[in-house]
């Protein structure tokens, strides 16, 4: 008898939550309403499985007068939250569509419930996350919610890569010289703001280098794009910077152009710089780059110091170099190898140089991979970043050449040190996973801003 109530002594109760929906407010003043009915049924269910240890929270969660097509209802948000903070541990329902008639926010909200440990139970259907049937249901469910989000992704990259090659404006930062049409999805030309950029292509062709434009326009108290959001907000107005200049200067968009994968199209605005002012501050650009040679390191620097992992042993890499003659060879070092002997690790080394290398190229690659681009998306998600849209995220790491070519570099391990939390190398597969940080992934795209 003492094991027996020993046993229903660590037995956790399951705090249910019971939701009910209701499309029209007609009829819930009444003494019983159908609100009622779907929480009678759900309390009858949950008395039924109180030998498992389940018992029905006194808060309601009723959204009477509210459309299952959306997630914009009160108490739905107030149960999701409630879910979170662990205080509800299973959600009860009616039916399947009392919480939501699509299938994609199906899979949101269910995908909240499995990331903080709660079931979910449909009393009519026999739909029940705790038994393997229901879970293998589920799994049917967002097989099918996948495929829809992901034909649904697909088809919008299809109609905006269209719209692109036929010179449209897609969406994103207004630049400065134009405005955005009141009803939106084309550019118009701002006068004011048009004097200014060609003053400023003029200007760089005057002094011939970055850093004394911006302390003219610094001087001038001229800013990057101002503009009003839709929320009625001020958004941009930020000074100009070297690379913000940079951006400024090779955005094609100002000879009435747009670039899009690496082809230019006509553009269906009119341009505020003629091609031959355009081109000749090009020229004057390519210049003023500093050398190739001096892309990745700094004087027998590491650009990665600090941030590179052995994925063999889950150890950091430490930079070294030998000299052979006049020449210099770099190296990252897996730390158990180095301390404890080549035979403790499958990585031991590998070329610094050829490793910064290929974390540069993964990043250029980012923008243009939907793949990489959707991964790099999820890390900024799970680290509470997700406000940061995937176009602008996108448009900044297919600008990253542009901007890292113009970096001395002091500045680039700078931008990497920012951009960079970890970079993984695995010397048996040659695999090199880079992990961002999301603060760095923001602020550069406040840099490709013009």
């Amino acid at each position: 008898m003492a094991a027996s109530n020993k046993l229903r002594a660590i037995v956790e109760p399951i705090r249910c939550a019971i939701y009910t929906r209701k499309s029209t407010a007609e009829g819930l003043d009444s003494d019983f309403n159908t609100l009622d009915a779907q929480r009678e049924s759900a309390e009858a269910f949950i008395v039924s499985q109180r030998q498992e240890g389940w018992i029905a929270l006194p808060q309601k969660y009723d959204d009477g007068g509210f459309t299952g097509a959306d997630m914009e209802r009160p108490a739905l948000k107030r149960l999701l939250d409630d879910v979170r903070s662990g205080l509800v541990t299973c959600v009860v329902v009616y039916k399947v569509d009392r919480l939501t008639r699509s299938l994609l926010d199906f899979s949101r909200i269910v995908e909240v419930f499995d990331k903080h440990g709660a079931n979910f139970v449909s009393v009519t259907q026999q739909f029940n996350t705790t038994a393997s049937l229901g879970r293998l249901t589920l799994n049917i469910l967002l097989s099918f919610a996948q495929f829809e989000r992901e034909m649904i992704a697909e088809r919008t990259r299809d109609k905006m890569s269209a719209a692109r090659r036929k010179g449209k404006w897609v969406g994103g930062s207004p630049v400065l010289g134009y405005d955005v049409h009141p009803d939106g999805g084309s550019l118009v030309v701002n006068p004011e703001e048009a004097a200014r950029v060609r003053a400023i292509l003029d200007l760089y062709l005057e002094l011939g280098s970055l850093l004394p434009v911006v302390q003219e326009l610094e001087r001038r108290k001229w800013t990057m794009k101002r503009w009003t959001t839709r929320d009625n907000k001020l958004a941009g107005g930020k000074p100009f910077t070297r690379p913000r200049l940079y951006l400024l200067l090779t955005n094609i968009i100002y000879t009435g152009q747009v670039r899009h994968r690496g082809e230019i199209y006509p553009g269906e605005h009119a341009a505020i710089v003629d091609l031959e002012t355009w081109e000749k501050v090009q020229t004057r650009l390519k210049a003023n780059a500093p050398g190739r040679e001096h892309t990745l390191r700094n004087k027998y620097g590491a650009l990665l110091k600090g941030v590179v992992r052995c994925a063999t042993c889950n150890v950091g890499m430490v930079h070294t170099y030998t000299k052979k003659d006049t020449r210099i060879y770099r190296y990252y070092v897996c730390v158990k190898a180095h301390q404890r002997g080549w035979t403790q690790c499958a990585t031991r080394a590998v070329s610094a140089p050829e490793l910064e290398q290929g974390v540069i190229e993964q990043i250029r690659g980012i923008g243009m991979n939907p793949v990489m681009l959707t991964a790099v998306m999820k890390q900024l998600e799970e680290s509470g970043s997700g406000d940061v849209a995937r176009g602008e995220v996108a448009q900044a790491l297919r600008e990253f050449d542009g901007l890292w070519r113009q970096l001395p570099p002091r500045e680039q391990e700078q931008l990497i040190k920012a951009l960079v939390e970890t970079v993984s190398y695995d010397g048996r597969t040659g695999t090199v996973s880079v992990c961002f940080r999301s603060a760095g992934v923001k602020q550069l795209c406040l840099m490709q801003e013009v």
